[in-house]
C-alpha cells in the first residue's frame, strides 16, 4: 500500500446471492452475540441494525430489487466488517497508530469531492460499498487506518499488512455465532468467504459487484431473534 489518501471510493464489502432470513438470535456460549472479539461482544441486534439501515437505503433506490438481490450475504458481510474493524484498532495500537477526527472529515472531504458531491458519494457508496449513508464515516476511518498502519509498519501493499493483522486477530481470540460461520484469524475474514480486503490486495484498482455464487446466508436479517 503507498502512503497516499485515495480519493475515490473502493469496494468495502462484497455481496453475493440472496439467502433466507435469520431465523433466530445469538449462540449457546454467548447468547444475543454474532461474536465475541477481544472479550467484547457484537450484538446480533447490532448487526441487524447495520442490515436494515443498508436495506433501507436501497429500497430507496431506483436500482432498489437488482441491489437487493445482490446483497443477500449482507449480514455476514457487515458481520466479518465489524470483526475486521476490531482486528485492525488493535493492530493500529500495538503499532502506535491512531486516527483523529480530523483526519477521516478530511478523507471524507476528499471522496466527496473526487465523486463530485456528497450525493454522488453516497449513491456509489450504496451501489459499490454496500453502505448506508451514516455507515460511510467507518468506512472512511478503516481506509485512513489502514494506510497509517501501512505507513507505520513500512508496508507497501494490502498483504503486507497481514502479518500484524494475523498477530492481533489471533490476539483478540475471535468467537463467532456458528450461525455465520467461524472466523480464519490466519485469512483475518470468516470462512468460507472472501474478504474484500484480501481481494483488493490482488485487485486494488477495480471496484467490482461479486458474482452470485453462494446461496443460503444465514445472516441477511433484520428480525429479532
Amino acid at each position: 500500500m503507498h502512503r497516499r489518501r485515495r480519493t475515490a471510493l473502493s469496494v468495502s464489502v462484497a455481496l453475493l446471492a440472496a439467502g433466507p432470513l435469520l431465523a433466530a438470535c445469538g449462540s449457546t456460549a454467548h447468547p444475543g452475540a454474532a461474536a465475541v472479539v477481544g472479550g467484547q461482544r457484537i450484538e446480533v441486534s447490532a448487526l441487524q441494525a447495520e442490515v436494515k439501515d443498508v436495506r433501507t437505503a436501497q429500497e430507496k433506490s431506483p436500482q432498489s430489487a437488482q441491489l437487493i438481490k445482490d446483497s443477500g450475504q449482507l449480514g455476514r458481510v457487515k458481520l466479518s466488517n465489524m470483526i475486521f474493524d476490531r482486528v485492525l484498532a488493535r493492530a493500529a495500537e500495538q503499532a502506535g497508530v491512531s486516527v483523529s477526527r480530523k483526519e477521516v472529515e478530511v478523507a471524507r472531504a476528499a471522496m466527496v469531492q473526487q465523486a463530485g458531491g456528497e450525493d454522488q458519494l453516497r449513491e456509489q457508496a450504496l451501489t459499490n460499498g454496500g453502505l448506508a449513508p451514516n455507515q460511510i464515516d467507518a468506512y472512511v476511518q478503516r481506509q485512513v487506518t489502514e494506510q497509517k498502519l501501512a505507513a507505520a509498519i513500512g508496508a507497501r501493499t494490502q498483504q503486507d499488512l497481514l502479518p500484524a493483522l494475523v498477530k492481533a486477530s489471533k490476539a483478540l481470540d475471535v468467537d463467532v455465532n456458528p450461525r455465520y460461520g467461524s472466523w480464519n484469524a490466519s485469512q483475518i475474514q470468516l470462512a468460507d468467504y472472501q474478504a474484500p480486503w484480501l481481494a483488493k490486495a490482488k485487485q486494488p484498482a477495480a471496484p467490482q459487484a461479486a458474482p452470485d455464487e453462494q446461496q443460503g446466508d444465514p445472516g441477511d436479517s433484520v428480525s429479532t431473534g
